[in-house]
């Protein structure tokens, strides 16, 4: 028998055998599908509920869209090169989330910029700048743009008038002021944001200086016991039991025109929170949810027979 003939071994080429063309679509994606790829990316890590290490995007990357690691590599640093991703440390493990280094609209209305960054903002926009720091409330988590969204409801949602010259709002547990400061600059007249911690009262105060709101914003360390004013607006991204234990508290800042914007809590607990708030004193009238955190709007309700003090569950 005879022997087919094929080229010395330093001639030959590779022949155009399926797994050699998946191969050179895997690494060679269009370079119009690129784009797409990269915004599927950006959707990916804002829509996990865990942050996500470079390795897991890498894979996720790899198997959706059929990319050798390398190319998926080469694409997660190119999003962190051009500011859309930014590398985060903890616990000895690294984490690639969405960066804030530059303008980021939140919700319909609010964009959160650094200071020094430019940004042209359209007719209704508020643009709010934060100082990186340490204290809760950069945008980055799903909780800020659940209360930020959550504000801009009611907002939408009062009578005329209800913007008046004693509207006030008060923020509980304000970390960065990112909350207070948005009602106030989307209509709120004036507002106290509370705190314990006296890292987040600094950096608040610093934001509050920042935006040019020290004359209708002001920052304290004032214990919610403490406080015996009423308000039009009560906001609180808490944790849920801290929002149980402030139930009683919250009902005594509030009049009959009073909304509350509670946040901070899963949505496993979003019918045990209603349980309690909206059995008598008020009726909740928006939920929304983000990456298994709820938000919930509530608007106060006057029940006669409402008169005894309330009470948070044991």
């Amino acid at each position: 028998t005879s022997t087919p003939w094929a080229p010395p071994i330093g001639q030959r080429r590779w022949c155009a055998t399926p797994s050699h063309i998946n191969r050179k679509k895997r690494h060679d994606a269009p370079l119009m599908d690129i784009q797409r790829i990269e915004k599927a990316i950006l959707e990916i890590v804002a829509a996990s509920s865990a942050r996500l290490t470079p390795q897991q995007l890498e894979k996720t990357i790899s198997t959706t869209y059929g990319l050798d690691k390398i190319r998926a590599r080469e694409l997660l640093k190119q999003l962190v090169a051009k500011g859309e991703l930014e590398y985060t440390y903890e616990f000895g493990s690294t984490f690639l989330v969405l960066s804030f280094n530059k303008p980021v609209r939140i919700s319909d209305r609010v964009v959160v910029r650094p200071p020094g960054h430019r940004f042209k903002p359209l007719p209704d926009d508020v643009v709010i700048s934060i100082q990186p720091g340490a204290a809760f409330g950069g945008g980055r988590h799903a909780t800020t743009r659940l209360s930020i969204r959550a504000v801009e409801y009611v907002l939408k949602k009062v009578r005329p008038g209800w913007l008046g010259a004693d509207c006030s709002v008060l923020d509980i547990g304000t970390g960065s002021g990112i909350l207070a400061m948005a009602a106030v600059c989307l209509g709120i007249k004036r507002g106290l944001g509370i705190d314990i911690d006296p890292c987040a009262i600094a950096e608040a105060r610093r934001n509050v200086d920042l935006n040019h709101l020290q004359d209708r914003l002001v920052i304290s360390d004032r214990k919610i016991e403490a406080i015996d004013s009423t308000y039009s607006l009560v906001i609180a991204n808490l944790r849920y039991p801290s929002l149980k234990n402030f139930y009683p508290q919250i009902t005594r800042l509030t009049h009959s025109r009073s909304w509350v914007v509670l946040c901070g809590f899963r949505l496993h607990e979003v019918q045990n929170l209603l349980g309690l708030y909206a059995e008598r004193h008020f009726e909740a009238v928006w939920t929304a949810d983000e990456h298994d955190w709820a938000a919930i709007a509530l608007k106060k309700t006057y029940l006669k027979n409402a008169s005894n003090p309330p009470q948070a569950d044991p």
